[in-house]
């Protein structure tokens, strides 16, 4: 008798939607080319946790008033800045996702925060799929040394990995990385959709059952998103991203989904032989190495979450040597740099077209905030006329295509950076400027439109 072919569906690796046959575009989505063909998974016998014990069918709603308010019970990681990204500390049964590119220095913080709760005498488990016990211990003696707190495990197969986590009930536990790990009830290779989406089930149901927090180390795309169906970001409480050029001293970890705290904050981290270190004064770290007296260069202040962040930005301008200007930018939308340059067009009367750009955001930081608008033009400004700028000199302000300078959010924390840090004037929107006039120490200048800031500062 013939072997019975195993039935076979499709998933998005987008979103996860699941289909029978397969199409060019998902339907729930709408991405095309994103629906994979894998073996159908079988029904799981488990059953989901339960917040309230009691037999099935005891459950009843409670009225919203009368649901108790507590304060959530947070671990600190002894690193100051993971801390403020994920809220005040680490809370107990929380699932939290880390992505990042190769190399970024996921595996080295998660070390080091197992490093900093083992030698607190709490229980941590580290579970890798990728590296040998040898190649860890190489790793974590560059951290420093580890108590016997510190549990290690080699071990791909969930259901080995959920009965050591249920024997041994550590306090926390670092799983690295999901698409290494495979459920024996889900055919498909480690690493696909069904896998992913199956593995983080459980390891979300071994949290919250046991008051476990979990941390997840996950794979990214291409296109810099965690690899798996994007379901997985919705599962777990917190998805936190490693930025920076691997090639750089630097990294920012950011937080993108919080259900305990803050997205908008940042922690800024820089890569050294003994791991990664704090930086305390990011403002002063990327402002190192700044040329002096060179034209095309002007410091502009970003909000990154509820931190001022000052930056240089650099443009270079020249005359074209073909039909056709080449623009390129880095750190920032290219498109945007191109807005910016037409609208310098039109309202200055500045002949850009036959021109050359080039502008970038210097130490490989990525910045889509409207609050650089102005000092991308004064740096294109400035590239352009060969005019040096005042190196105390910072700007920022958001640029509306009729030219007119727009107002920014926390004016007034961006303004006390900047003085902090040594700047004696900041060029800012003009109705923002009356705010920020109390702080002693820096010249304010407020202007309405590009126009002002030519005849302000040209």
């Amino acid at each position: 008798m013939a072997k019975a072919k195993a039935s076979t569906v499709f998933f998005c690796q987008n979103c996860g939607y699941e289909s029978s046959k397969w199409m060019g575009q998902c339907p729930g989505c709408k991405e095309w080319n994103t629906l994979v063909e894998e073996i159908a998974a079988k029904p799981s016998k488990g059953g989901g946790f339960s917040v309230s014990p009691g037999r099935r069918g005891s459950v009843a709603p409670t009225p919203l008033p009368e649901v108790a308010l507590r304060e959530e019970d947070r671990l600190s990681t002894g690193i100051g800045e993971l801390d403020r990204v994920l809220g005040g500390g680490i809370v107990k049964g929380s699932l939290t996702l880390v992505g990042g590119d190769p190399g970024i220095g996921k595996s080295t913080l998660l070390l080091q925060v197992c490093h900093m709760l083992s030698g607190r005498g709490h229980e941590v488990l580290y579970i890798s799929g990728e590296e040998s016990p040898a190649q860890i211990r190489m790793r974590a003696d560059r951290i420093g040394e580890f108590t016997r707190q510190m549990l290690l495990l080699c071990e791909t197969n969930l259901e080995e990995i959920s009965e050591v986590i249920r024997s041994r009930r550590p306090e926390a536990v670092v799983i690295d990385s999901i698409q290494t790990m495979f459920n024996d009830n889900v055919s498909s290779a480690p690493g696909s959709v069904s896998q992913v989406r199956e593995s983080t089930a459980v390891l979300l149901q071994l949290a919250k059952g046991l008051g476990v927090s979990v941390f997840i180390v996950g794979h990214v795309t291409k296109e810099g998103t965690v690899a798996g169906p994007r379901v997985l970001e919705h599962m777990v409480d917190t998805v936190l991203y490693f930025e920076g050029d691997r090639h750089a001293s630097y990294r920012i970890l950011r937080g993108v989904k919080n259900r305990f705290g803050s997205t908008n904050e940042i922690g800024v981290f820089e890569m050294r032989e003994q791991g990664l270190a704090e930086v305390l004064n990011a403002s002063e770290y990327m402002l190192n190495g700044r040329p002096v007296d060179a034209s095309g260069s002007v410091v502009t202040c970003t909000m990154e979450g509820t931190r001022p962040l000052l930056v240089e930005i650099q443009a270079l301008v020249c005359h074209s040597n073909f039909g056709i200007p080449r623009r390129q930018a880095t750190g920032t939308d290219f498109n945007r740099v191109n807005l910016l340059m037409a609208v310098l067009e039109k309202r200055s009367g500045m002949q850009l077209a036959s021109c050359d750009a080039y502008v970038n955001i210097t130490g490989g930081i990525k910045i889509l905030e409207p609050a650089i608008d102005l000092g991308i033009v004064i740096a294109v400004l400035s590239s352009y006329r060969n005019a040096a700028l005042s190196p105390r000199l910072t700007a920022f302000g958001e640029v509306g295509l009729s030219g007119e300078v727009r107002a920014v959010s926390m004016a007034k924390q961006r303004v006390a950076e900047a003085g902090r840090l040594g700047f004696d004037a900041c060029v800012l929107p003009y109705v923002c400027a009356e705010e920020c006039r109390g702080i002693k120490g820096i010249e304010i200048i407020g202007v309405r439109n590009v126009r002002e800031v030519i005849e302000r500062l040209f």
